[in-house]
């Protein structure tokens, strides 16, 4: 534990000095906060699935965080870090960690291995129970009248889809997740510059490592610019990004039509295997019902990359690389083609939202059904809940894929979240 907080530290230090004396002088603006996650999953596990004489009847899994943020501010300069301390007992993390990543994508612990700069210490990894100590956020900015730069780690997000984002190729959500507070930042140079229009540029380069090698390899890296401009009432997006050596380019727009925001990316890659095109079509909208504000949301989802024949097995997935990489990087969550995906957040008090989501395989046909209840209980504290239950037949997506032993099946039941979060 010394070493680990020594570590730290010395990150931290490292961090203020590279900045310079910049934010050393008496008039540098510091702030200060955070939040702290406790996090509960209980996952059922059917007497059939092939799961349950790994698993038995249920995985138990309790995630704790902590995530301390320094910021300073110096003149046109700011110094970034954020700090987190991750915590898990997890009977995923000890029975299937490195098995198998479709089944249980979250059963492993973050760690570094393919970015540049190596800030995750691991304190403990035993069976169920791990401890890590990382810079999740570390990076000093210029800010210019028209220009942005920034250098270290940090996080951004691209498109206009509100589940699924092809275009946003740098550590995207699951689509599923209930927390998406926080992505996971990466080691990069940003840059923007805003055009007297109100347009603007921004531009990318993230370097990454080999995690078998552990050197920095261009093809493992990524460059990226993406225009945002408007025209009218409209706004659209322009990408081209070099992503793992191969060539992305992606158009997004949105508009307001009837009422309602209407929106939708298509992103194109060449890839060894040819050119993929994906896309996500959707739109929004919000009204008051009995007294009750409400907002709701409805996305189609062409994934360009997932199996044509809706077969899952192991055999049938190994056929499909440029799939299956893109599931172990955590850009893709999804292994067929054709899905849509619906959200309503009904306000049931000032305090209290209600949000069914449905995510539905529509070739399987399988779908996931998740409902999500937040109530922010008092000042700085918000109490999160959500019951997952996946829907279809035995070889399909959500009702469990096929493994290699013919007639077993990675089927899970439904699932229930919890999560208390204080914020300082």
């Amino acid at each position: 534990m010394r070493s680990a907080v020594a570590k730290i530290c010395m990150l931290l230090v490292t961090a203020i000095m590279w900045a310079g004396p910049l934010f050393a002088q008496g008039d540098a603006a510091w702030l200060f906060g955070g939040h702290t996650k406790y996090q509960y999953l209980h996952t059922w596990i059917d007497s059939d699935s092939a799961l349950h004489p790994i698993s038995g009847d249920s995985l138990q899994d309790h995630y704790l965080e902590a995530r301390f943020k320094a910021r300073a501010r110096r003149g046109r300069w700011d110094l970034d870090t954020h700090t987190q301390l991750v915590t898990m007992h997890s009977d995923t993390l000890e029975k299937f960690a490195g098995t198998s990543l479709l089944v249980f994508p979250a059963a492993d612990v973050i760690n570094d291995a393919r970015r540049w700069f190596d800030l995750t210490h691991e304190i403990v990894h035993d069976g169920d129970t791990a401890t890590v100590v990382r810079l999740d956020r570390a990076s000093i900015a210029y800010t210019g009248d028209k220009t942005v730069l920034r250098f270290g780690r940090q996080a951004i997000s691209w498109g206009t889809g509100l589940l699924f984002t092809p275009m946003d190729i740098f550590n995207p959500f699951d689509p599923a997740a209930v927390d998406k507070e926080y992505k996971a930042g990466d080691d990069m140079l940003y840059g923007q510059y805003l055009q007297d229009n109100g347009n603007d540029v921004q531009a990318v380069a993230v370097v990454r490592r080999d995690p078998v090698s552990g050197d920095v390899e261009q093809d493992q890296s990524s460059v990226a610019v993406k225009y945002h401009g408007f025209s009218g009432s409209h706004e659209y997006d322009l990408l081209l990004a070099e992503h793992y050596s191969q060539t992305v380019l992606g158009l997004g727009l949105s508009t307001d039509f009837a009422g309602a925001v209407w929106r939708g990316d298509l992103v194109w890659t060449d890839t060894p295997a040819g050119t993929v095109f994906s896309t996500v079509a959707g739109c929004s909208y919000s009204g008051v019902l009995a007294g009750h504000n409400w907002t709701g949301f409805l996305e189609y989802f062409y994934n360009g990359y997932g199996q044509t024949d809706g077969d899952d097995d192991p055999a049938s997935l190994a056929a499909n690389p440029e799939l299956l990489q893109r599931l172990l990087r955590g850009e893709l969550f999804n292994l067929g083609r054709h899905y849509l995906g619906a959200s309503v957040t009904l306000e049931l008090t000032p305090l209290v939202n209600i949000t069914p989501n449905l995510f539905v395989n529509i070739e399987d046909p399988s779908a996931l059904a998740q409902v999500v209840v937040s109530w922010d209980w008092r000042e700085n504290f918000l109490l999160t809940s959500a019951l997952n239950v996946p829907l279809g037949p035995n070889g399909s997506e959500y009702g469990g894929i096929e493994l290699e032993q013919a007639g077993q099946y990675a089927s899970t039941g439904a699932s229930l979240f919890a999560q208390l979060a204080w914020y300082f």
